[in-house]
Order: structure tokens, then sequence, then C-alpha cells
């Protein structure tokens, strides 16, 4: 069972239409309303067949809980199935939904949506911080518990997955010019996507009450779907996709070989009792992936830590090799993330995340790269397509380190010249002093973290790591973890977003030309066109098709848009006769309002080339003429 709590000032809906599993209603159903309730959007899962009986009792525990730390007698229960890839049959449904009913028809108000129907619904949340919270339920048996791992018959919990949820933070916004202020005293109107983030940090509300806009577009864009054939957050990347992934993936890489990192490449499996490696797993807020092999028990990396810190310890590196930068792409990197949170690209089981790690000679050091470092991941999501406007900057530290070092801190605000969020810990919980996310704010109010860089002050020890200082003896390095990109899949979710939310302030949108599968289309009016159409494809060094389906012009150039192509050609007579082409330019066309110019093929590949320049390429994936492509969605 999976569910989603909201406290609500109303929560109204009405049935539209029955889907061939609905279950049969009196008219008394078919719409409702209640004032100041607490509402509960559930999906039953294939696990909860195995005892319904006990997934009503936990259940219903669990909405009782929230119930009374939010001081409400009203509850909602809204069958939501969108919460889960993984749902019973219907018939159980019903069954856990009405018993959910009953049992708490006793003590308060309740209503029931219908099971099966489509329906319309408006809710209002409260927003304060218990107004959004998801729980995950399950029978006894079925499965793991979140966020705990077994070994050798014995539960063990993560130390800092404990930790985190217990340790006190001070929220403060801190100002380009150096101020701190209470979030609660600062006028955050002025920042609306600062607002939103602020609100979900701290709420720490994780789950999604519907798909965000991403999860269509990379549906209709042929990027990415849902693999039912999978555990939830493994995701299925078709040709167009796998080249957006993999022109990132390349991207960051040639930026970190820049930088003067190594590329390495480590194992995706480990074990769980080794000494060193048991110790860290207590010491990263991440649930793990446990399984068994020939006897021990072993874990699904979550990160390139582990094989890059054992690389590291059987190292030679004297003080002259520092700062030592290693980097995986890591393919993938696995957390058993809570199924209410897993949705599109946004937050998965299964990632592929950039990982850097810089060894260095002592904190001042590891201060000045991580500065460099900061720098480094503005440039690259600025050259992804994703600027200092489209995300908002999170810091976090113990207070010990934020007063020896206020410089660094408030630089990292000045550089991006607008207020950040700060989280701040008497005690140090975890292994790092200092860190920083960019976080991208969707469509939904949901905040994503991409790139960040950590000052590391345990691992060096705990991985017995070491260099030779000038004197000829044994130090050890202060260590820095940096994602340049963040997981390259959140990347794409990010562009998607940004261009959904652009649509509807009345942009165009589009990927970056670099990252468009097709960037140019070749559009012959009639089948006498289509030889020139080849000889203008030739002439120009991108990747491009041509449309050479017997449909009619205007539905071909309404596909290329609805594509995002950013280069549309139509080849009729006049280009025939005197050797130009028809060019829509969808990065200056206006909605309704495309921008077409006449000029030559030499003159559209000039163009194209500067605007690719400096990034990574790599041929379409695709046939080059769409009469015999297939359909993947």
């Amino acid at each position: 069972m999976q569910l989603l709590l909201i406290h609500s000032d109303y929560i109204e809906y009405e049935t539209k239409k029955q889907t061939p599993v609905a279950e049969k209603i009196e008219e008394s159903l078919k719409s409702g309303r209640l004032e100041e309730a607490l509402t509960a959007f559930m999906a039953v899962e294939s696990v909860d067949e195995s005892n319904p009986e006990e997934t009503i009792e936990k259940t219903v525990a669990e909405i009782e809980k929230v119930a009374v730390q939010v001081k409400t007698d009203r509850i909602m229960l809204y069958p939501y199935a969108h919460l889960s890839s993984d749902l019973s049959s219907p018939k159980v449904a019903v069954q856990v939904l009405k018993g959910i009913e009953t049992a708490l028809s006793g003590k308060y108000e309740v209503k029931r949506a219908p099971f099966g129907w489509y329906k319309a619904f408006s809710i209002s949340c409260k927003g304060h911080p218990l107004s959004e919270l998801s729980r995950s339920v399950r029978p006894e048996g079925t499965a793991k518990a979140v966020g705990k791992v077994e070994a050798a018959g014995e539960e063990v919990v993560s130390e800092a997955l404990k930790a985190e949820g217990t340790a006190k933070s001070y929220w403060r916004i801190l100002t380009p010019d150096g101020e701190l202020h209470e979030v609660e005293s600062f006028d955050l109107t002025p920042y609306p996507k600062l607002q939103k983030f602020v609100n979900y940090e701290i709420s720490k509300s994780r789950a999604v009450e519907r798909a965000p806009p991403h999860v269509e577009l990379m549906r209709r864009l042929e990027l990415a779907d849902y693999e039912p054939g999978s555990d939830s957050g493994n995701m299925r990347y078709y040709p167009k996709g796998r080249l957006v992934k993999s022109l990132l993936e390349n991207y960051v890489l040639d930026v970190a070989t820049d930088f003067g990192a190594m590329e390495v490449e480590t194992p995706i499996m480990y074990d769980m009792n080794h000494p060193t490696l048991k110790k860290y797993l207590d010491r990263f807020p991440a649930r793990q992936y446990s399984i068994e092999s020939d006897k021990r028990q072993m874990f699904l990396r979550f990160a390139a830590c582990f094989g890059q810190f054992l690389m590291n310890h059987d190292m030679t590196i004297s003080y002259r090799n520092l700062p030592l930068r290693m980097i995986e792409m890591t393919r993938y990197s696995f957390r058993k993330e809570q199924r209410g949170e897993l949705v599109g690209l946004r937050r998965l089981r299964a990632f592929t995340m950039p990982d850097m790690h810089s060894l260095c000679e002592n904190m001042d050091q590891a201060v000045d790269q991580f500065k460099k470092q900061y720098d480094l991941c503005i440039d690259v999501l600025e050259n992804i397509g994703i600027h200092i406007k489209d995300y908002e900057v999170a810091i976090r530290f113990t207070r010990d380190f934020y007063e020896s070092n206020k410089e660094l801190v408030v630089n990292m605000a000045r550089t991006v010249n607008k207020p950040v969020l700060v989280e701040m810990w008497d005690t140090r919980f975890f292994y790092f002093v200092l860190k920083f996310e960019f976080n991208f704010v969707d469509a939904l109010e949901k905040a994503s973290a991409l790139s960040t860089v950590q000052i590391d002050v345990e691992n060096a020890e705990r991985y017995d790591i070491s260099y030779v200082n000038a004197d000829g003896k044994l130090e050890r390095p202060t260590v820095l973890h940096c994602s340049p990109s963040g997981a390259i899949e959140r990347c794409i979710y990010a562009l998607l977003e940004k261009a959904a939310m652009e649509t509807e302030e009345g942009k165009v949108p589009m990927l970056p030309v670099w990252l468009s599968p097709t960037q140019v289309r070749v559009v012959p009016i009639s089948e006498k066109h289509i030889a020139f159409a080849e000889e203008v494809s030739q002439k120009l060094d991108c990747r491009v098709d041509i449309d050479d389906r017997d449909l009619s012009i205007g539905k071909k150039v309404r596909e290329a848009g609805r594509e995002w192509v950013p280069y549309v050609v139509v080849i009729g007579d006049k280009e025939l006769e005197d050797g130009t082409i028809n060019v829509t330019i969808r990065a200056e066309s206006e909605q309704n309002k495309p921008k077409k110019v006449q000029i030559t093929p030499e003159e559209l590949n000039a163009r194209i080339k500067g605007e690719i320049a400096g990034k990574p390429y790599r041929k379409l994936p695709l046939a080059k003429y769409l009469s015999v492509r297939p359909k993947f969605f």
C-alpha cells in the first residue's frame, strides 16, 4: 500500500467515466466534498494480496496517527493508482479500500471516492510541515522494510538514515551581501522558485500526487518509459533517449578530463560485511539494494565512492600528485528509493551518475578545489541548457566549519547573485562538513538535486588512504566528492520540465541543438522532391532525417514540431529550381508564429556547426527515412 496524506482545506471530486474495472456505485458516490479533511490518496499493491486484513490494519493505524497530529476528524479515502506501478487486482483493491472505510467510520467522518472511475478533483493543501506526508505499508514477510538491509539474519539500519531523521537543522536564507536571515522573517515573495524549494525542503514531502509533465514528454519524444518487467524505478530507454544520455555522459566526462580527472571503472557489487565498507554504509544516507552471492550478503553500490576509495588505498601517492582526481560514469548506481517517490526520471532506483573524487593535501587545498568545482558545476549545467535562474542553491554545513569559512560560503551566494537556502547543524552527523546542491524545482513544486560538491573529513581515515608529504612522511588527504551534473537522467528530467513550464509561459519548447536526436528534418513536398532532399541532407554535417511518408505537408511539419526538431527544411518546386532551402528555425519561433528563412544548405550547415561546436556528437540513432522507422510508443 502506498499512501499520500494531504491535510486539506477542502477536497472535492466528481466522477466522469468508468473504466472496465470500475466498481458499481450509487448516485451518492458519484461526487463528494469534505472540508478541513485529511485526504488519503491510496494505491493497493500486489504485495497486499498476501494479507489484505493486515494491510487494512496497518493503513488505518497510519491514517489515524496523522489525523491526530493534524487535529482533524474528517477523512477522505481516494484511490490513486498513479502512486504505484505494481498494483493489486481490482477485487483486492476494492476489498482493502472498503475495509479501511469501515474501520475508520466509527471514529471519523469518512467519505470514499469510488474505485475504477475517471474523476475530476480539486484539493487545497494547507501547506504546513505536516500537510504533505507519504507512507509505505507492507504486510509482514513480503518485503524488507524501506531503508533497512539484513545481514546474517540481523536487521541493520543505516546510522546515517537514523541521523537524517533526528538531526536538528537550522534553516536560514543567505543573501549575497553575506547576511543570514530567519526563513520565517525573510520575504520570499520576489523569489517564487526559492519559496517553493524552501517549502519542499522543510516539509520533507517527497511523494508526488500526479505525474509531472516530463513523463508525458519523455514518452511522446520517444526518449524513455517505465519498464513493467523490472523493479520500479528502473527505466527503458529508446534509441533517442539512449542518444541523449550518451551525449550527456560523454560531455561530462570530457569536462572532467579537461579538469584533470582520470576516468576509472569499479564494481557495482560489494560485500556488506567488509569492515571498511560496513562503516561507510552507516555514514551515507542512502537505501541499499541487498543481494546474496555465495552465501555472502552483498549490496549494489549507490555511488562510486567504494571502488575509488579502495583503489586509492592501494595506490602510492605523493604530495606532488595532489590534488588527485578520479571520475567514473556509474552505469548504474542503485538506491532503494521509496515507492511513492518514484516518478518518471526525477527519482529512480537505477541511475547513471558521474562521480568524481579529489584527494587534497589539506583543508586549504580542499577549499580551493571546492571553489573551482562550484564554478565547474555552474558551467556544466549552463552548457547542458540549465541556467542559474533555473535552479535554487542549497548549502549545508556544520556551524564550526561556517564560523571558520564564512567568506567561502558567502561567495557561493555572490556567485549566483541571489538568495540561497542554508541548512546548518551544531553537530556533524555525516561524513562531510560542507556541501552544496543545485536544485531544480519542477512543475509540481518538487525539487531534485543536480550538481553537488562535498568536503569529506572521514573517509581518508576509514579507507586508510595516505600520501607521502614533502618530508617523506605519510599523511591523510582531505577528500572532495563531486558530481558535476548530478544524475544524467535528472538532467533530462530538468530539461523536459523546464520546457513544459516555458510552454505554459507561451514559449516554444526544445532541447539544445547538440542534444536534439534529429537536428534537421528535411520534408519533401512530393515524391519528385525526394532526390533533392537527399542531396541537401548530404551537405549537412549533423543528425538529419527525411520525412518521405505519404502524408500531407502540414501533418509532416506538425509532427516535426511535436518532436521539437530544431530545424525543419521544406523542399518544393522553388527549392528545386534555385537550390536554396526553406528553413523553420524553432529557437526563433513563437507559438503559432514560426520563423522561416530562405538560405542555402551551406549556410544552415555553418549555423548548426557553430551551435554544436565543442560538444560531443553521435550519429542519428534511427533510420534516416521516416517511412521505415518503427514506433516505440
